[in-house]
């Protein structure tokens, strides 16, 4: 009987503690937080060799040293269609998986976070503050770091496979050393491409004086630096910009086509008298396409470096547009809005179509 009664207490004292730990973890975790075991909508699962970092940033830059590798800082936000391709895409190759574990230690940045960060100055901050700080726009958005926490190479967006992997080598075997990222893609094989630019009727024709231009029209500018073995840009006009939406939202800008490694001389929008190729490396223009957006007064105000499918190269034109940057300062924000705002009017939108 002393035996049975004792088997008992111990079991109830087991479900009393168990039960004791499930509401103190319950009432410790902070408002909005999740339960173990539930995920937010579209939460996509990082990769277990990401670093478990304390987000202390300097710190994560000399343990990396040590390591004989470098830091990847990963902003991310849940429900970025592009951050699932990035995680499916790119490290879902063991390839590109294995090159990445061995030249980078990766460090996930909620930009929407509230996570404690001790910035590259040692200055407490949060995830959030952090983000915007470095003015992440997109996301992902990829800053790989040297071992003194400088930005080596920034990508803002998505990059395709083959240039994410290119991207690796030459952060991962220091080449910035032998010269720019672009000239480390050029000497890279080249997609299968039409070998041509898409200079459309509409476009600004030579020559180029941007500056003339936009005092004339009084419409922003938007500068498309392309070049002829680029299958991407040939994506960008065949399949995105040319369909009606895209065409509307061109009609608000001067549109200008530059190949990036002419010499072609150009006008800028300040007024200086420069080559193609100059201003492109002036610009720090990495890879084609890249669209660079100037308002009336010849400042840049926009940048678009990555890979995007037609809902958002179009979000973006309509950001700059609309003067929407003004005031929105958070190009995510902007973007949510704006698909809200389309679907409300029963318009599909889909993100990666």
């Amino acid at each position: 009987m002393n035996t049975d009664m004792n088997g008992y207490r111990s079991q109830f004292l087991l479900i009393f503690l168990t039960l004791l730990g499930v509401a103190t973890a319950t009432q410790a975790a902070p408002e909005g937080a999740l339960h173990t075991g539930m995920v937010a909508p579209g939460h996509q699962d990082k990769p277990a060799w990401f670093k478990n970092s304390f987000l202390e940033i300097r710190e994560d830059v000399q343990e990396a040293a040590d390591a004989g590798r470098r830091v990847m800082l990963y902003f991310y936000q849940d429900g970025c269609p592009y951050c699932k391709k990035l995680l499916e895409d790119n490290f879902g190759q063991a390839e590109i998986s294995r090159l990445t574990q061995r030249y980078f230690e990766v460090i996930a940045i909620n930009i929407w976070g509230d996570r404690e960060v001790v910035d590259f100055q040692g200055r407490d901050t949060t995830e959030k503050a952090f983000s915007v700080g470095l003015k992440v726009m997109f996301t992902p958005t990829l800053l790989l770091l040297n071992e003194r926490g400088e930005v080596v190479l920034r990508i803002n967006g998505y990059f395709p496979p083959h240039r994410f992997r290119a991207a690796l080598e030459y952060v991962g075997t220091h080449q910035e050393s032998n010269g720019g990222f672009r000239e480390f893609l050029a000497r890279q094989a080249p997609e299968p491409a039409s070998g041509r630019l898409h200079r459309e009727p509409g476009y600004l024709q030579p020559p180029y004086r941007l500056a003339d231009h936009s005092r004339g029209s009084g419409k922003p500018l938007l500068v498309l630096f392309e070049q002829r073995q680029c299958a991407g840009c040939d994506e960008l006009h065949r399949d995105i910009l040319r369909r009606p939406e895209s065409r509307a939202l061109l009609g608000a800008f001067d549109v200008v086509l530059l190949d990036m490694w002419s010499k072609e001389p150009v006008q800028t929008p300040d007024g200086r008298e420069l080559s193609a190729v100059q201003w492109a490396r002036e610009l720090n223009i990495l890879y084609a396409p890249s669209q660079v957006f100037f308002d009336t007064e010849g400042r840049e105000v926009f940048r678009s470096e990555a890979y995007l499918k037609a809902f958002h190269t179009q979000s973006v034109m309509d950001y700059v547009a609309s003067g929407a940057y003004r005031s929105q300062p958070q190009f995510q924000r902007y973007i949510e809005a704006r698909a809200d705002a389309l679907r409300a009017k029963g318009i599909d939108v889909d993100l990666m179509e």
